[in-house]
């Protein structure tokens, strides 16, 4: 469906920024599709499931923007290192089942689970593009009979055109089960088309799974069943592998050889250093030509907000997304291993945008600073404007030095002190599981729908970081005087991920934050509660009392 670029957020939080490719942004039937089923897979929330962060269906060229995970896709592991032991082999299954079962309790199938879609990573499988297949099956490429899939980890009813149920992603993860562990598919090796004949033929002619282990046939039989209704729930698959596996399902110490597993540690290195600034530049991988390229994404909804290799087809779990009808191929897109850092490039020619110019932005440091007024040069203007003597008239004598110092200091306006605009008034951060929430200190006002404008807002938060759009920092004290010192001299670091804020708690209960506001303002914001979600990925809200001040002109 398109080109997946490493990008990441003003923070320098990584996101992986996929552009649609270019026939399908031509086409409106698509676009209204895409956003709907993005704004679906948004409401997607569970462990291995890589969440969608943002998307933008009306500009030129649609996008999406999930979290960047820094793992192998599953067909580039097997292609490189080979099949997993079967004990990682079922204990990726049934994280991945246990995935479906939230995509599908949201009311989502996958429609598109294959190989290149399960990422593996130091703590566990995780799934992307769950859903999005579906927009491009309403495009023109498709509507006469065609389908977007990969056709060796279709089901059979996919293969025909029937309806999909949620049992389409089980048979999947069945060929999917039986590829990983053994690197044998049940159908056999041949092309795409003689593969998927066969699948669609399972009724009648079902595999061979005799050569398969023990422990593995009983899963193949119930996943690989012709009837979608024979086929197991995620549950009931997950339990499977987990008694199968003898491992607890999230005991992920060591569940990859070690190979596969330093080549893991090795991407998450790079990514530092490439996030770091630092342009080590790697070799290419395998499926590359040259470097390869980062962009920075800029998420549509939060203005102001500056925010894998592609799989080859030589082997049958490497085949990538079909369509039915031939269409333009897109070019390689620049992938995510780092490299040096990120440079605006030659601008293209004006009768082609390339996707990666709409990810590049320039970020603008706003230094703020303080005026002082100084009074020697009114000294000076009053001295001028007083009338100079007659020679001839005896001197006045004039008020005393001290007078007129007294004189002078009354003639100065008093400065002002912090004024309270309101004091402790409730305010509650929710948890963001599925969505954007805004902050506007000033009004107050929290959003969850994030339509609050950009040059109001001082915070924004989502499943993966809470942004502060002002520096804010941690007071000791809740004096106005120590509140705007703290922000002075301490601010916290303008991204705060979701592993600070669930791991190492940097937000608790009796915090005081502080800062300043778009206006101007002083805010204070007292954290009298926080509420855990528990979920282990949705990271938790925030109730307190917020004090605003206006600052001394």
């Amino acid at each position: 469906m398109g080109s997946v670029y490493l990008s990441h957020t003003r923070g320098n939080q990584p996101v992986a920024l996929k552009m649609i490719r270019r026939e399908y942004a031509g086409d409106g039937e698509f676009r209204r599709r895409f956003q709907h089923e993005v704004r679906a897979a948004q409401q997607v929330r569970g462990y291995h499931l890589v969440p969608v962060v943002d998307h933008d269906s009306d500009g030129e060229q649609p996008w999406l923007a999930t979290a960047y995970v820094p793992g192998l896709p599953l067909d580039e592991a097997l292609r490189t290192y080979g099949p997993l032991p079967l004990p990682a082999a079922l204990q990726l299954v049934g994280c991945v089942a246990r995935a479906l079962e939230s995509v599908h309790a949201a009311g989502v199938i996958h429609r598109d689970l294959k190989p290149g879609n399960i990422l593996l990573a130091a703590d566990g499988p995780w799934v992307i593009d769950f859903g999005i297949a579906r927009a491009a099956e309403a495009t023109q490429l498709t509507r006469s009979g065609g389908f977007i899939g990969t056709p060796q980890f279709m089901s059979p009813e996919h293969g025909t055109g029937a309806d999909l149920t949620p049992a389409a992603d089980l048979f999947s993860l069945g060929l999917i089960a039986a590829v990983t562990a053994t690197g044998n598919h049940p159908y056999g090796s041949g092309s795409a088309l003689t593969v998927a004949t066969q699948i669609a033929n399972t009724a009648q002619r079902p595999p061979d799974l005799s050569g398969y282990p023990d422990d593995l046939r009983p899963l193949l039989e119930s996943t690989l069943a012709a009837d979608p209704a024979a086929r197991p729930t995620p549950r009931e698959l997950a339990d499977l592998c987990e008694r199968a596996s003898c491992r607890p399902p999230r005991a992920f110490d060591g569940w990859l050889p070690a190979p596969l597993a330093a080549a893991v540690g090795e991407r998450e290195r790079r990514m530092r250093l490439l996030l770091a600034g630092e342009g080590e530049q790697p070799p290419p991988g395998p499926d590359q030509e040259g470097p390869r390229r980062t962009a920075t994404y800029v998420p549509t909804q939060v203005p102001g907000h500056d925010q894998g290799a592609p799989s080859g087809d030589a082997a049958v779990h490497a085949a990538p997304t079909q369509a039915a009808s031939a269409a333009p191929a897109t070019p390689p897109p620049p992938a995510y291993t780092p490299s040096a850092p990120a440079t605006t490039p030659t601008p293209p020619s004006r009768g082609r945008r390339t996707p990666l110019a709409i990810g590049l932005v320039v970020a603008l440091a706003v230094v703020a600073g303080t005026a002082w007024a100084m009074s020697g040069d009114d000294e000076k203007s009053d001295a001028h404007a007083d009338a100079k003597p007659s020679a001839s008239a005896p001197p006045a004598a004039g008020p005393s030095k001290k007078a007129k110092e007294e004189a002078k200091q009354e003639a100065k306006p008093a400065k002002r002190d912090y004024e309270t605009v309101f004091a402790d008034r409730p305010l509650t951060i929710g948890a963001p599981a599925n969505s954007l929430e805004t902050v506007d200190f000033d009004a107050p006002r929290v959003s969850p729908q994030d339509d609050i404008p950009g040059h109001d807002t001082e915070l924004s938060y989502m499943a993966q970081w809470m942004n502060f759009k002002k520096a804010t920092a941690k007071s000791r004290g809740t004096t106005p005087q120590e509140c705007r010192q703290a922000v002075d001299t301490a601010p916290l670091p303008a991204e705060l991920t979701r592993a600070d804020l669930m791991d190492k708690n940097i937000l608790q209960k009796d915090d005081v934050l502080c800062t300043v506001t778009s206006k101007g303002n002083l805010a204070m914001l007292k954290i009298t509660e926080v509420s855990p979600t528990g979920k282990p990925f949705d990271p938790p809200g925030y109730s307190g009392l917020l004090t605003l001040w206006k600052q001394p002109s």
